[in-house]
C-alpha cells in the first residue's frame, strides 16, 4: 500500500516546521516542505525491500519500524518539478500527489515555492476562464482538443474582439501543460488586473510532440526529426486558426496574432511563424528555438526571413528569447547574434532556473507584456 499520509507524526520537528506541498491531492499531509525548500516524503510499504525518490535525483528512503518509509531532500530549486516513487525497482505516481503529463507520460508533480511566486498565485482579481473545446481533425483524422483562455472582461463586454496568442508546450508535454503546470491562467488575470498586459485570448493546443523523441532502428535520425510534430504547421495554420476566428471574438489579422512555445515549441514557433510573417507580428521562443548558425545562415533561413532586417523589424513588433540561468547560454549567444545581424530582439534569462516550469512561467511573464501595444 502507498500512502502520502500514512504514518506522519503530527508532534514531529519535520510536521511543525513544514507545509503540505500545494500539489498534494486533497487531505494529503505529505509530501511537505520546510522554509529551506527541503521537501520530506512519506510512504507506507511494509513488505518492501528498498523504496527510493526519483526527483531528478534518487533519494535511498528509510523505513520505519511502523512499515513507513521517508526521506528528506536536500533544497530543492524553486518551481515545479516532476518525481516518481520506485519500490523494489519499479516505477511508481505518489498517489499523495496530482499528477501531470510531462516526459511523455503521468508523473507526480511538486510545486516547491519560490520567492517570486506572486506572479503565478491566485489574487482577488477578476478571472479569465479556461475552456476546452473540441474539433475533428482532417489533417490527423481525429478529434483533437484546444485549451482556451479568455480574459475576464470577455463574457462582461460582448462587443469587443480581442487579439490571440497560440501558445506551445515542449517534448513530452501536451496541450493542458500551459493549463496545469504552467498556470497561463493566474498569471494572465494577475498581469491584466494590475494593468501590465492587453487583455488577450490564449490557445494552447496539441503540438504532436506528447511523445519523448526517438528514431526508430535503422531510421535516418535527421529524416525522423524532420517529421516529430511536423504535422502541427497545418493543424495550425488550416485548422486550430479558422477555428478560434469562428469560435471566439477576435481580431483576425496579424498585428493582433501571436505565437510562442517552450523547449521544441519554441522550435515550431519559428518553424511556423518566422515562415508566415504574414500571419503573425509577436514571436517568443522559450528555452527553445530554431536549429541554425545564426553566424552562417541568419540570411537564409526560414525562407530568408532575416535578409532584410529593416523589413523584418517593421513586421515583427516583438522578437523574444527567453532561458534559464542554468540551462547554458545557446539563447544568449543566439540573441547577440540576432542582435549583430540587425534583428532586434528581446532577451530575458529567468535567475536559477534550469530546463523547467519556473522558466517558462517567468518567460510568459516578460513576454506577454510586450504584446497588442
Amino acid at each position: 500500500m502507498l500512502s502520502g499520509t500514512a504514518g506522519f507524526a503530527q508532534g514531529s520537528d519535520i510536521y511543525k516546521n513544514s507545509q503540505p506541498a500545494a500539489t498534494n491531492v486533497p487531505g494529503a499531509e505529505y509530501p511537505r516542505i520546510d522554509a529551506q525548500n527541503r521537501a520530506t516524503f512519506r510512504v507506507e510499504a511494509p513488505n518492501a525491500q528498498k523504496v527510493q525518490l526519483d526527483l531528478g535525483k534518487v533519494f535511498d528512503m528509510v523505513k520505519g519500524s511502523d512499515g513507513v518509509w521517508t526521506v528528506t531532500t536536500d533544497a530543492l530549486v524553486p518551481g515545479f518539478h516532476y518525481y516518481y516513487l520506485m519500490i523494489d525497482g519499479f516505477r511508481f505516481s505518489d498517489p499523495a500527489s496530482e499528477t501531470f503529463f510531462g516526459v511523455g507520460k503521468r508523473m507526480s508533480g511538486i510545486e516547491v515555492p519560490a520567492s517570486d511566486q506572486d506572479f503565478y498565485m491566485m489574487k482577488n482579481v477578476p478571472h479569465g476562464q479556461i475552456r476546452q473545446c473540441n474539433f475533428y481533425s482532417n489533417v490527423r483524422k481525429t478529434y483533437e482538443t484546444i485549451y482556451v483562455y479568455t480574459p475576464a472582461e470577455y463574457e462582461t463586454n460582448p462587443a469587443a474582439k480581442y487579439p490571440v496568442l497560440y501558445l506551445q508546450h515542449g517534448m513530452g508535454e501536451d496541450r493542458t501543460g500551459w493549463a496545469t503546470q504552467g498556470k497561463m491562467n493566474v498569471i494572465m488575470d494577475n498581469l491584466i488586473a494590475e494593468g501590465k498586459a492587453k487583455p488577450m485570448i490564449i490557445v494552447a493546443s496539441d503540438g504532436g510532440v506528447a511523445a519523448m523523441y526517438k528514431a526508430k532502428p535503422g531510421e535516418d535520425p535527421n529524416e525522423a526529426r524532420s517529421r516529430f510534430g511536423a504535422d502541427f504547421t497545418p493543424l495550425l495554420l488550416n485548422e486550430i486558426i479558422p477555428f478560434t476566428e469562428k469560435t471566439f471574438r477576435v481580431l483576425t489579422d496579424r498585428d493582433h496574432r501571436a505565437m510562442a512555445g517552450l523547449s521544441w515549441g519554441g522550435f515550431q514557433t519559428f518553424q511556423i511563424a518566422l515562415t508566415n510573417l504574414d500571419k503573425f507580428s509577436y514571436i517568443g521562443g522559450f528555452s527553445g528555438a530554431g536549429m541554425f548558425n545564426a553566424e552562417t545562415e541568419l540570411k537564409t533561413v526560414y525562407n530568408g526571413a532575416f535578409s532584410n532586417p529593416a523589413e523584418f523589424n517593421k513586421k515583427v513588433h516583438a522578437f523574444f528569447v527567453g532561458i534559464g540561468s542554468e540551462e547554458g547560454q545557446r539563447m544568449k549567444g543566439l540573441s547577440d547574434a540576432l542582435k549583430k545581424g540587425g534583428i532586434n530582439n528581446v532577451y530575458y534569462e529567468s535567475p536559477g532556473t534550469a530546463h523547467e516550469w519556473l522558466t517558462w512561467r517567468r518567460c510568459l511573464h516578460e513576454f506577454t507584456p510586450l504584446l497588442f501595444k
